[in-house]
């Protein structure tokens, strides 16, 4: 199996060049970067303000692992009594990757965690927007083969944004299939 950047080099930018007709390979659609997110204010709502600390900790121990980066924090920016939510409390995590680290997450989650995820059948189309940048919402973290199932306490989703420089949907559809990605066969 190819790894992400061989892939890449030997695939993508010949395919992408022949497919699109450009001449220059600087001009071949690439992805720039990956975003992953998650959000854990319900789990940490009911919680008392230690067990929240906990929460927050295991939240991000795990991304820590999924990305190779420390993620930062995101913190409510009001309150809200009915989702007992104060300003200033931890309600997510967020980590941007880039060059290195973004290739070894993008050949994990492509080889590993989406064939691990339960139910998974493939990527819709609809997921990649209309400037070319796909989202992928996973429901649990212990797809990745770093996470152990037994030392995890609380289960938690997240979502990887894919960003690339394609111009639109068509040539951001293009790239992913080049590189891997499993697509449901889908028809509009």
């Amino acid at each position: 199996m190819l790894r992400f950047k061989e892939r890449y080099e030997k695939e993508a930018i010949p395919g992408l060049k022949a497919q699109l007709a450009l001449r220059s390979r600087m001009a071949v659609p690439r992805v720039e970067k990956v975003m992953v997110n998650t959000g854990f204010g319900r789990l940490a709502a009911a919680a008392t303000g230690d067990e929240q600390k906990k929460i927050a900790d295991g939240v991000v121990e795990n991304l820590t692992m999924i990305c190779g980066q420390k993620p930062v924090l995101t913190l409510a920016k009001k309150s809200i009594a009915s989702f007992k939510l104060r300003k200033g409390m931890p309600v997510g995590a967020k980590v941007t990757l880039r060059g290195r680290r973004m290739e070894d997450f993008l050949d994990r989650l492509v080889g590993i965690a989406l064939p691990r995820s339960r139910d998974f059948q493939g990527i819709s189309p609809q997921g990649v927007d209309q400037n070319g940048n796909l989202t992928i919402g996973l429901k649990e973290q212990i797809t990745f083969p770093e996470i152990s199932p037994e030392n995890v306490k609380k289960l938690f989703g997240l979502e990887a944004v894919i960003v690339t420089t394609a111009k639109n949907q068509a040539e951001g559809i293009a790239l992913f299939k080049l590189l891997g990605f499993p697509f449901k066969n889908f028809e509009k």
